[in-house]
């Protein structure tokens, strides 16, 4: 899930200290109707998702797949509503304020810090994840207990898993590095040819937070509660290496890319070397659209890949929460999760237990092509590190831009 920064400090300390009502303040009558009175409640009516609108074929998946199989299930209209996580997090923050008990969203694509400050402030419907069928059936409860270090407590339902990835072209490079150690080597012998987005971009803040694993020692040491003496100790290495590779950048690291959209344009174009995704089919997706070359691979570091999961989420004041509820479980039947998993539709990866599904089930996400550019799921499962807790990804973007950019 894209992660986007912007929420005013001072109103959500406000916000926090003066409106905050606790999440397990009561049972919602909704969550004691049985699942079938649920979907009687939502059939015919209409569902507002809020989400990140900036992927085409992502966009073109809801408005087309997940929009005529709600419609011919629930006859709900799926409206999706783009809108970056960050701005519909204020937006609730705002409506709550005015104490405005029903508003314009049913649904939210979110995760991160921007879950963990609406969780917080009282902005989130719950808990209903538990109540969902295909959650039960077929979601293993300690894979999502957590949203980058956050207890989630059953107030958003997990819908894809997301892994960090390089990107090369294997006409050009044959062997890409494979640490950081050798990584900065290959920078350093090829200047010019290598560049991050600029954080807080998401893909560009991702890449930081890998470097900042391997060179202080491992994530284990991060996954409490924020500790700054751990990270005052710590971050300087990070800043070292950074700016260590600075002058051999593109550009000779006095500018960055400013989104990781700017960093495909540039390794489309041949002008550096290595792309970068948190999508491990991102680069599958290019080679189908035409902007990469069909010898685009994709790799990893030894030190491991990032990983997150994205979830949905049912705002305090959203008018159809029934129907909310209804797609968010459509969201987790075996038939959607295998939909998104083509890359021809999407490439997201399944967020449901192999274990809990049967062997024909199994089969199926067996079987989807993903194609030559996308490493399969044993390969990125056995290199996949967890996100630390959304503090330390604030302070590293801070940091970022005080040690490395100035």
């Amino acid at each position: 899930m894209r992660r986007t920064k912007g929420i005013s400090l001072l109103i959500f300390c406000f916000l926090s200290l003066v409106i905050y009502i606790p999440t397990q303040a009561g049972q919602h009558p909704l969550l004691e109707k049985t699942f079938r009175q649920i979907e009687e409640q939502a059939e015919g009516t209409e569902v507002r998702w809020y989400m990140f609108g900036g992927w085409a074929h992502v966009n073109a998946w809801v408005d087309t797949y997940a929009a005529d199989e709600m419609k011919k299930r629930y006859d709900i209209e799926l409206n999706r509503v783009p809108m970056d996580a960050s701005v519909f997090v204020n937006k609730l923050l705002n409506e709550k304020a005015a104490g405005k008990e029903q508003g314009t969203i049913d649904l939210l694509w979110i995760n991160g810090e921007n879950f963990k400050n609406a969780k917080e402030a009282g902005l989130l419907f719950g808990p209903f994840a538990g109540k969902l069928p295909n959650s039960q059936d077929y979601v293993a409860p300690r894979s999502v207990a957590h949203d980058f270090g956050y207890p989630v407590d059953g107030y958003e339902a997990p819908w894809g898993r997301a892994h960090f990835v390089l990107e090369y072209d294997s006409a050009e490079i044959a062997s890409p590095p494979q640490t950081v150690v050798a990584f900065k080597e290959w920078i350093k012998a090829n200047p010019g040819r290598f560049t991050y987005p600029q954080p807080p971009d998401f893909t560009g803040s991702a890449f930081i937070r890998q470097i900042f694993y391997a060179v202080t020692g491992g994530h284990e040491q991060y996954m409490q509660a924020f500790d700054q003496d751990l990270f005052s100790r710590q971050s300087p290495k990070l800043w070292s290496f950074l700016n260590e590779i600075e002058p051999w950048l593109w550009q000779k690291g006095q500018t960055y890319p400013q989104d990781s959209a700017r960093l495909d344009s540039l390794f489309s174009r041949g002008e550096v070397a290595f792309g970068m995704s948190y999508h491990p089919p991102h680069a599958q997706n290019k080679i189908l659209e035409g902007a990469y070359p069909e010898t685009v691979r994709t790799f990893m570091l030894e030190e491991g890949s990032l990983y997150n999961t994205h979830y949905t989420a049912i705002p305090f004041n959203a008018p159809n929460k029934a129907g909310a509820m209804l797609l968010s479980n459509f969201l987790l039947s075996v038939e959607a999760q295998l939909s998104k998993y083509s890359p021809q539709n999407w490439g997201d990866f399944p967020v449901l237990d192999m274990d809990r599904l049967s062997p024909k089930e199994r089969n199926r996400f067996q079987n989807v092509n993903l194609g030559p550019a996308t490493l399969r799921p044993a390969e990125l499962a056995r290199a996949a590190v967890p996100e630390i807790p959304a503090a330390y990804l604030e302070a590293l973007e801070q940091g970022w831009e005080e040690h490395v950019l100035r």
